[in-house]
């Protein structure tokens, strides 16, 4: 194995990406991320796809739907703040994205923008009816990724 392959330093890692969706789960693969990307020195990039609007269904939604769009935005920033805090704390080299979309594909398509090495997430995300339709983030990027993938248990 050579130098650059350790995972003590050197160049294993040099861009690492880990989701969060704000929940106590995600955290800990965020702070997963922010202890690995400390110890080998690589930059984190900690990414949240802010959740979509749900479908209208007549036209007196519309302002229901521009609040929606605020206080989604505002949530998605605040858990980014928090996660980068957490990172940082960790002694991790943090950037914090905001992404639109579905998630996986949203974390998928920012791995293939940065050149990411690992992406990190976690195990536990989307509950109920919906994650057996439109299966598990974690689930989607592993089979998807094209890079090395962590999936941190959250249980």
């Amino acid at each position: 194995m050579s130098s650059s392959t350790t995972a003590t330093g050197g160049d294993m890692y040099d861009t690492i990406v880990v989701g969060t969706d704000g929940s106590a789960s995600a955290m800990k693969a965020v702070e997963h991320a922010a202890s690995l990307a400390a110890v080998t020195g690589a930059h984190l990039h900690v990414a949240m796809a802010r959740p979509s609007i749900p479908v209208l269904v007549s036209p007196d939604m519309m302002v229901a739907t521009a609040e929606w769009t605020n206080a989604s935005d505002q949530a998605t920033h605040n858990a980014l703040e928090s996660a980068t805090a957490t990172a940082s704390e960790a002694g991790a080299t943090v950037t914090a994205h905001q992404l639109a979309g579905d998630p996986a594909d949203a974390l998928l398509s920012l791995c293939d923008d940065i050149g990411a090495d690992l992406l990190v997430i976690g195990s536990r995300g989307m509950q109920g009816a919906r994650r057996f339709l439109l299966g598990s983030v974690s689930s989607r990027c592993a089979h998807h990724a094209n890079c090395s993938i962590l999936i941190v248990h959250t249980d």
